[in-house]
């Protein structure tokens, strides 16, 4: 049974109601668990105090060890259940973040400015990047591996099959949309760039930083050091006196020799320091990838290359272990300890070496695993959010015929729907009608929805059935002085990229809202006819857009291959009314005299 969209919402609410118990009560249990450590810390006072005025006894020596280690598992406890409580954290935070979403608030994804190129063939006039934009509305990704997957999903078409298989893919997600919120929990609070710097330090730069390991005195050494300073200490407590200064000569033995390795040691640390977190919340992410039986063949793509007995889980969870030890060399004082008496910083280095060369070749493409399980995750959270919305038929034939298509940046109380249908053959299509009736606003519909169709998502429509076709626009077209170009010179540069794209790139799909706006109403008209026919003789599919009822007059000139929409206006009583509903035919009923009104001009008032 499908979900209403009230109905998901309401699923969501209640998560973050059940996210809100559950972090109050873990920040009870930590209150909790400090106001014991304070009991302990104090009874341990007390003993020490009653020791020093008592004396030493075998009682108050079991007094002074118990609290100690009851001290040390209350720690262990604390910090367990603070990772547990900045999980559960994060899980509130995704929850919010899609009743946030689906109540027309922002988005607490990245929105993908950096992705906005006006001179693309669409994504400008689609608004397609930026705030407010397509990509802000999908965006689930965390990593900017994931980021730029979707982004590119989004900038050109997918070949027919690639869109089907990621339509099953999408679909496949979407049925496990409950798993997705743990494993973006996993990933979210973590820096975008954290993978990228992980996957370039393993795949390029570890090698070669672990070469000095090769040294087989430095391997050797480091193994038996403990057992060296062992018999070391041994020696000096029992012989005392001068058979101590074995351990202070080995102990300087072994700061000189960390010290003559120090630099190499921090080039291998380097890019790894502090991410243990990061690698253990990414090793959870990709054990759910790797927990399920996944049918589609485009996720299944992902798995290709990994061997049948690797779990890249496993891997990662192991170095995170590596770079947990490697941590405490951030506590000089427990650090210097450590490598004084244990070589630590060399035997992590050994460890982080066996693990390189025991860790399975598809390692990296198991971590770009994760990002791209995101990208799908985006697509699958907006099917799961609106389920209304249909999953698009791509043809191999020349089609778009659409039901009840609607903008999907348009709340769904404030939006319109339209049906729309061309012909087998293409044909340019002139929409004429009234300021502000909705003719800008259909064509970044029908362009929208065939973004949203080519990256395999569902789209805004009760039916879509398209060809895989080539977006082009022209609609907003503006000036810039730091290139030194005027509005008129833009035009001819949008209006050159769309021949250039027509001549070159197959099925292309034009969408021209009031071209050369720049120019007098003369040339307007006569470059816009100009450029219609260079469109009709080219038998490229076109949404022609215009204020000018002439061109609508084409028609007639080719019947088979121009055809006539309009939106128009109701006026009762000098006031406006709009339907937003595309019709067929030439528009009629225009509006500006009455805009010019409203504002204290009059058509008829003379100069």
């Amino acid at each position: 049974m499908v979900k209403s969209k009230d109905s998901v919402l309401l699923d969501y609410q209640k998560c973050v109601e059940r996210q809100a118990d559950t972090i109050g009560a873990l920040k009870t249990k930590l209150n909790n668990i400090s106001l014991y450590r304070l009991g302990l810390f104090l009874f341990e006072i007390l003993v020490v105090g009653l020791i020093i005025y008592f004396g030493f006894n075998i009682y108050f020596d079991l007094l002074l060890v118990v609290p100690i280690f009851l001290f040390m598992a209350q720690v262990k406890k604390q910090v367990r259940s603070q990772q547990e409580l900045a999980y559960n954290e994060q899980l509130h935070w995704i929850y919010s973040n899609e009743v946030h979403e689906m109540t027309g608030r922002k988005n607490g994804y990245e929105h993908g400015e950096c992705y906005e190129d006006e001179a693309h063939p669409y994504v400008s006039d689609l608004d397609v990047f930026g705030a407010g934009s397509l990509y802000a509305a999908v965006n689930r990704c965390n990593t900017q591996e994931g980021m730029d997957l979707l982004a590119n999903n989004l900038l050109a078409p997918n070949p027919k099959e690639v869109i089907e298989a990621r339509q099953e893919a999408i679909a496949e997600v979407a049925r496990h949309i409950d798993q997705t919120f743990p494993f973006r929990a996993e990933l979210h609070g973590h820096e975008k760039h954290q993978l990228s710097a992980i996957k370039r330090k393993i795949n390029t730069q570890l090698p070669e930083e672990l070469l000095f390991t090769r040294n087989k005195f430095l391997r050797t050494y480091t193994r038996i050091v403990p057992f060296v300073m062992l018999a070391a200490l041994f020696v000096g407590i029992y012989y005392g006196g001068n058979a101590w200064d074995i351990v202070i000569v080995v102990a300087l033995f072994n700061m000189a020799y960390t010290f003559a390795y120090l630099k190499r040691i921090n080039v291998a640390y380097e890019g790894f320091g502090g991410s243990s977190k990061f690698l253990n919340s990414f090793s959870n992410a990709i054990t759910w990838t790797e927990s399920i039986t996944w049918s589609s063949r485009y996720i299944l793509n992902f798995f290709k290359d990994q061997q049948e007995d690797s779990r890249v889980s496993a891997q990662i969870k192991a170095l995170s272990r590596i770079i947990q030890a490697f941590d405490v060399r951030l506590n000089m004082l427990v650090g210097s300890f450590l490598n004084v008496f244990l070589l630590w910083d060399l035997r992590c280095v050994l460890r982080l070496d066996t693990w390189y060369t025991e860790s399975s070749s598809d390692l990296v493409q198991g971590l770009l695993r994760v990002s791209q399980f995101e990208e799908l995750i985006s697509f699958a959270t907006l099917s799961h959010n609106e389920p209304e919305w249909q999953l698009p038929i791509i043809t191999n034939e020349f089609k778009f015929h659409t039901l009840a298509i609607g903008h999907p940046l348009i709340p769904a109380a404030k939006r319109i729907y339209n049906d729309y249908m061309l012909l087998s053959e293409p044909t340019v299509d002139i929409v004429t009608g009234s300021n502000m009736a909705g003719k800008s606003t259909f064509l970044r519909t029908v362009g929208i929805n065939m973004v949203l169709a080519y990256a395999g998502s569902v789209v805004c429509a009760d039916q879509l059935l398209l060809s895989v076709s080539s977006v082009v626009t022209y609609m907003r077209i503006k000036d810039s002085l730091n290139d030194q170009t005027s509005t008129f010179k833009a035009e001819l540069n949008r209006l050159k990229m769309i021949l250039d794209t027509i001549a070159t790139v197959p099925n292309s799909f034009v969408l021209i809202d009031e071209m050369l706006r720049g120019t007098n109403s003369k040339d307007k008209y006569a470059g816009s006819k100009v450029f219609i026919e260079k469109l009709v003789s080219e038998h490229v599919p076109t949404l022609f857009a215009t204020h000018d009822l002439q061109l609508s007059e084409m028609a007639e000139e080719h019947p088979a291959q121009v055809r006539n929409f309009h939106f128009d206006i109701q006026i009762s009583s000098g006031e406006m009314h709009f339907d937003y509903k595309l019709k067929h035919g030439a528009c009629k009923t225009f509006n500006a005299a009455i805009l010019l009104k409203q504002i204290g001009l009059s058509l008829d008032a003379q100069n």
